[in-house]
């Protein structure tokens, strides 16, 4: 599904990831754990094609590059920042991001409510974005990862600043997702989140330090 060979990431005199093997096969739950400023989001970046590498190559769905515009259909991205649209109501981001993918306009309706009730959000479908709670924020971001069915989920922190209710939910749905095919690279720095991936790799300064299989 994802594959890093020797991949680095240099910003200057700065080695933000060092020569990195990674594999990533379809169907299951990869936790990348480590403290902030290990080169997990970079590392992330780079397998969505919004970076390149310094040297080492990357290849998806076999041997296709992750910048090809075909390969970025079969991704969902979420990332720490705030992507969604506040103005907008919560079905109106989702709907927007339908879009971008490129959904057919007499499927995004019915695929919009799907997505917005996995993530119990449909109750709240014309609520404005911005006067959504934190926990659902997140989770109306998580709506608009997914809302084009992706094959690969890449979330870079996606249960910071929930409650532990709400974690557990998303990791429910994480698992959900795999069992469902889709593979899921996940960021995180929790510890204690790492017992619910099926893989695990530790990185610290840019360097792989253990890799579970």
């Amino acid at each position: 599904m994802l594959t890093l060979s020797k991949v680095t990431k240099r910003f200057g005199s700065q080695t933000v990831v060092d020569s990195l093997d990674l594999s990533i096969p379809q169907g299951l739950v990869f936790g990348l754990l480590g403290p902030n400023g290990s080169g997990k989001t970079t590392l992330l970046r780079m397998a969505m094609g919004l970076l390149k590498p310094t040297s080492g190559r990357i290849t998806i769905f076999e041997n296709n590059s992750p910048g090809d515009s075909e390969v970025r259909k079969k991704l969902g991205y979420m990332p720490q920042q705030l992507a969604v649209y506040p103005g907008l109501s919560v079905r109106e981001n989702v709907l927007f991001y339908g879009r971008l993918y490129g959904i057919p306009e007499n499927n995004l309706s019915t695929r919009s409510l799907e997505i917005l009730e996995m993530v119990e959000l449909e109750s709240h479908q014309n609520k404005l974005a911005g006067d959504l709670s934190g926990g659902m924020l997140r989770s109306l971001m998580l709506a608009t990862t997914l809302i084009h069915q992706p094959a690969l989920v890449i979330l870079d922190e996606p249960t910071a600043g929930v409650d532990p209710s709400l974690r557990l939910r998303f990791w429910e749905w994480f698992e959900q997702l795999a069992q469902g095919g889709a593979s899921i690279l996940i960021t995180t720095h929790h510890i204690s989140e790492a017992g619910r991936c099926d893989k695990v790799a530790f990185l610290r300064e840019g360097l792989l330090l253990e890799h579970d299989t």
